[in-house]
């Protein structure tokens, strides 16, 4: 996985971060059903193509490389990759 979103996000979901990714991998977009039902927004570990661009324009910073997330927010790895199983 590139990027993790993490905590910061909770209860936030701006979607700064859905609009500059060039490959379409945080989900879910304001305009889907789950939207409403979740806390936070995902990066999908597989379509995510480790360019920044989110992490750049995220207003809460919740959004890390891999190998910088901070330990106590470790648990967002697998949160992030369980949402699209």
């Amino acid at each position: 996985m590139a990027f993790i979103i993490a905590e910061p996000c909770i209860g936030t979901k701006s979607g700064e971060c859905v609009q500059v990714c060039p490959v379409d991998c945080i989900h879910p977009r304001q305009d889907e059903g789950e939207f409403e039902n979740v806390d936070m927004l995902y990066i999908d570990p597989v379509t995510c193509i480790n360019c920044g661009a989110c992490a750049a324009v995220c207003p809460v910073a919740a959004i890390f490389p891999e190998e910088d997330l901070p330990e106590k927010w470790s648990s967002f790895i697998a949160k992030n990759a369980e949402y699209y199983q």
